[in-house]
């Protein structure tokens, strides 16, 4: 526990490494490094799981103070790290699947110029996650969520130089600060109630008490923050865009970090979210319609990273819905399983890129099985998990969250149930499309070939936890429960299986086959099926290819009227509002000086007459005046 400090330690030690000689050693030691730290900082956390485990369950909360930080007046707060059960298992999370990204990276990367700073930037954007995951107040925490922003905003846009990278970087930022506003309003709330925003004093019961009354109002502000950094409607527009960036960058996104800060927090915060069953129920609510909203996009979508990129916004749904219900062993169980197989899909459609130098339509791929068998099988893997085919990790973390649902509210269920079966549909209507079949661009397909072994190895080691990762929560032997139990103890704690929850997984598994069935008759046995499908759906079709207009309501609704408020401000208000004022007032001066300076002739009678003149009307003054 005296060493935790190492946890954000070596991340910045890669940091500063790659900054000072990056440039000088070579790629190899930079991407070495920048891997090697981030495996350092896993091991740390593997030794602090295996600390916490030798402790008693109710000992396994452990405050580490760094430093003292700010105090003034009643205010005051730390640097330090919270370790206890689940800041430990999101750490290894987040170090884990990053170091496996960060080993893909060296060869992914390994022709741009830009080599060192894209090693920088991963670096920095674990250290800010694991300064979030690790936070023991609200104010720490808040750095790691707006670090993870900056981070996001760098790599995202990491090809500024193309306008669609530069334009979808910006977006990212804009949209995460409408959600920061939240999370500032929320946690000033809390400390004027309570005077805390460290986790562990605040969530006592004097000072937790503070905050009943205002807990439903409090728990929406971080509700309106979480859909900023995990993507829930209403601001889930910048996730899809964010695929501009390098296939790795998108991997960490949405596998270990930024988008799964908002799920996290909720988690954290879920003593305050207790107290109030209202912001429980928007935040599972919100949770629900997006899970469904976000996979009927992703059946329309063409591009491969898009197809995933709407696939996580859904699955973020599926989390938000586990902790709306008070299922947040379950929220956090899928979080952990989503990781291992949304980062091997990633990094499959990486590998699928690099084949076909860039391309991602999969109306141009078709018989890529063949020529890319270690990433065709390893994304099969990822796809089913996905999917939620049984007995694979996917299957059971969603399979826990339906159960919740259920017990919640059968709508919430059916809404989780559809989700289930779209998400099957589209993840495999992916794999058939890219991979089985003749190959539709011939060109693309007699120059594919399998990744390099740097880029390969890490896909099938992701590709055994996804397959596998389940075994943690499976049913009766529960270990996850039992460990994140301390933290979660003011939530009744989920019963033993019933006849009920095996009905329900067993209509889970049927659910997850036979979307996987339907995809492969309308992809495969009959592929002309689809355009008559799509004749059937008609306007419907047209609604969910364009995403539902969504981006076009918002520009039409709110980026257009302010960049015309802009244009008005700059224009109007401030050239001939504000300089014209000030113009306005230099030239009334200058006219003044222009009119005054005509007295000054240079000639003396006319300044005996002007002071004869001044005498005068002095004298008839005091004349009158005396008169008086």
């Amino acid at each position: 526990m005296e060493y935790a400090w190492l946890l954000l330690a070596f991340p910045v030690l890669g940091i500063v490494l790659n900054l000072a000689f990056g440039r000088r050693w070579g790629k190899n030691v930079t991407g070495g490094v920048a891997s090697g730290m981030v495996l350092l900082s896993f091991l740390v956390a593997l030794g602090l799981f295996v600390a916490l485990n030798q402790l008693p369950a109710e000992e396994r909360t452990i405050e580490r103070v760094l430093w003292r930080w700010i105090a003034i007046g009643d205010f005051q707060t730390d640097i330090g790290l919270l370790i206890d059960p689940l800041s430990v298992f999101m750490a290894l999370v987040v170090t884990g699947v990053g170091f496996l990204i960060h080993v893909y990276s060296i060869g992914y990367m390994w022709e741009d110029e830009r080599y060192v700073r894209y090693f920088v930037y991963l670096n920095l954007f674990v250290l800010m996650m694991l300064t979030l995951v690790m936070a023991n107040d609200f104010v720490q925490m808040f750095i790691g969520w707006e670090g993870v922003g900056l981070v996001s905003y760098l790599l995202i846009g990491f090809w500024f130089f193309k306008p669609s990278a530069a334009d979808a970087g910006k977006k990212a930022f804009l949209v995460n600060r409408i959600g920061d506003v939240g999370f500032i309003l929320a946690m000033l709330w809390v400390f004027r109630l309570s005077g805390q925003l460290n986790f562990l004093k605040l969530f006592e019961s004097e000072h937790l008490s503070a905050l009943e009354l205002s807990a439903t109002g409090i728990g929406l502000l971080l509700l309106l923050a979480a859909t900023g950094k995990s993507a829930q409607i209403p601001l889930y527009v910048w996730l899809p865009d964010a695929m501009e960036g390098p296939t790795p960058v998108s991997a960490l996104i949405h596998a270990a970090t930024m988008v799964t800060a908002g799920v996290y927090m909720v988690a954290r915060t879920s003593p305050l979210y207790a107290m109030s069953p209202t912001a429980m129920t928007w935040v599972a609510v919100v949770g629900a319609l997006t899970a469904l909203f976000a996979a009927t996009i992703a059946l329309a979508q063409t591009d491969l990273k898009r197809i995933l990129a709407y696939s996580t916004i859904s699955q973020l749904g599926y989390m938000f819905l586990g902790v709306g219900v008070g299922a947040f062993t379950a929220g956090i169980f899928h979080l952990y399983t989503h990781a291992f197989f949304k980062a091997l899909l990633f990094l499959g459609a990486g590998s699928v890129m690099h084949a076909l130098h860039g391309e991602l339509d999969i109306r141009r791929m078709g018989g890529l099985k063949d020529k890319l068998p270690i990433t065709y099988k390893t994304f099969v893997i990822g796809a089913a998990a996905l999917a939620g085919f049984p007995l694979l990790s996917g299957f059971f973390s969603k399979d826990e969250i339906l159960l919740g649902a259920w017990e919640r509210s059968p709508l919430l269920w059916l809404i989780g149930i559809t989700t289930a079966f779209l998400t099957a549909t589209y993840s495999f209507r992916a794999v058939f499309v890219s991979f089985w079949g003749t190959p539709r661009d011939r060109r693309l397909h007699e120059h594919a070939h399998e990744s390099p072994p740097v880029m390969t190895r890490p896909l099938i080691i992701l590709a055994v936890g996804a397959a596998m990762g389940g075994v943690i929560g499976l049913p009766r032997i529960s270990w996850l429960h039992s460990w994140l139990m301390p933290v979660f103890e003011h939530v009744a704690s989920e019963s033993e299986p019933s006849a009920v929850a095996w009905v329900l997984m067993l209509i889970s598994a049927l659910v997850a086959l036979g979307g996987i069935y339907f995809a492969y008759r309308i992809f495969v046995v009959d592929p002309k099926s689809v355009s008559r499908l799509r004749e059937t759906l008609g306007p419907l079709d047209t609604l969910v290819q364009h995403r539902y207009y969504v981006d076009e309501i918002y520009m039409m609704l709110v980026v257009n009227p302010l960049k015309a408020l802009g244009d008005w401000l700059a224009t109007a208000f401030d050239q001939q509002g504000i300089d014209g004022t000030v113009n306005g007032v230099a030239q009334v001066i200058g006219w003044a000086g222009q009119q005054v300076r005509r007295v000054q002739t240079g000639l003396v009678g006319t300044y005996a007459f002007t002071l004869f003149a001044g005498v005068v009307l002095l004298v008839l003054y005091f004349v009158i005046w005396a008169a008086r």
